[in-house]
């Protein structure tokens, strides 16, 4: 059985292919793929496997988008944290999901769901676009739509207004917010969802923080055509824009509107 991940974080694609394998070792790991670009053009020059594992939200965008570009008619089970009603969706269209974090019985209940369904359902492709018209739009519109962030402190669940809110950033596999005042909470929500959120007010700058408008202080060349921010709050880390990013932050930092 041939096997293609799709997951933006490398150390978290390796523990899904180890237990993939430890599982079923008739399955070969054939690629990792991090990003939405990486597995369109894959998936255009390669035979498609008989499996994929599939993270929602990578870091240029939702796999959603991979597979509305390219026709990829194999099973497909979602590695997700979304909540009770997407999960459902999932149910209702025959193909499993994953909760991370993985484990050994996690992946086996997937496998056994694909043995089970694969001489059942003929078009993975209609399943998979009804997913697509039920998750990836809903849920854009969903997180968009959002005033607040919900962070969770001791036993308490605590809603942060998103005027509040100077940054989100990442660090060792866990989302936090900061605080104008200085406060950092854990929020359960990925970066990739997070930046859904109001764009004329937040930016993500890279991989590992998004910044509010009103946390820019200003802003100056840096290494290799990137921008260095100076934020107007006490925060730990250096906020670098990559070479990519910098004609859209000064868009951005300009006030325009989205094309």
């Amino acid at each position: 059985m041939k096997v293609v991940i799709i997951e933006d974080e490398m150390l978290t694609a390796e523990s899904l292919a180890d237990i993939i394998v430890l599982v079923n070792p008739q399955a070969q790991v054939q690629v990792i793929l991090q990003s939405v670009a990486d597995a369109v053009q894959y998936f255009k020059n390669n035979p498609l496997p008989d499996l994929i594992f599939s993270d929602i939200q990578l870091g240029d965008g939702l796999c959603f988008d991979i597979f509305s570009t390219v026709d990829i008619q194999v099973p497909i089970i979602f590695c997700t944290a979304f909540d009770e009603y997407a999960i459902k969706a999932f149910n209702a269209n025959g193909i499993h999901y994953v909760l991370k974090p993985f484990d050994a019985e996690k992946i086996r209940e997937a496998f056994d769901k694909y043995e089970g369904l694969r001489s059942t359902f003929s078009n993975w492709s209609q399943s998979l676009e009804n997913i697509i018209e039920t998750m990836g739009q809903d849920k854009k519109k969903d997180i968009k739509k959002s005033k607040s962030v919900l962070v969770y402190f001791k036993d308490s669940i605590i809603p942060i207004k998103l005027e509040d809110i100077a940054l989100f950033y990442k660090e060792y596999e866990a989302t936090y917010l900061y605080t104008f005042d200085g406060k950092s909470y854990v929020v359960n929500q990925s970066l990739n969802e997070l930046q859904q959120l109001d764009t004329q007010q937040f930016f993500r700058a890279n991989r590992q923080i998004i910044i509010n408008r009103n946390t820019v202080k200003e802003a100056s060349s840096y290494l290799s055509r990137k921008i260095s921010i100076s934020l107007n709050i006490p925060f730990k880390e250096t906020v670098i824009v990559s070479k990519e990013k910098v004609p859209t932050f000064l868009k951005w930092l300009r006030g325009e509107e989205e094309d």
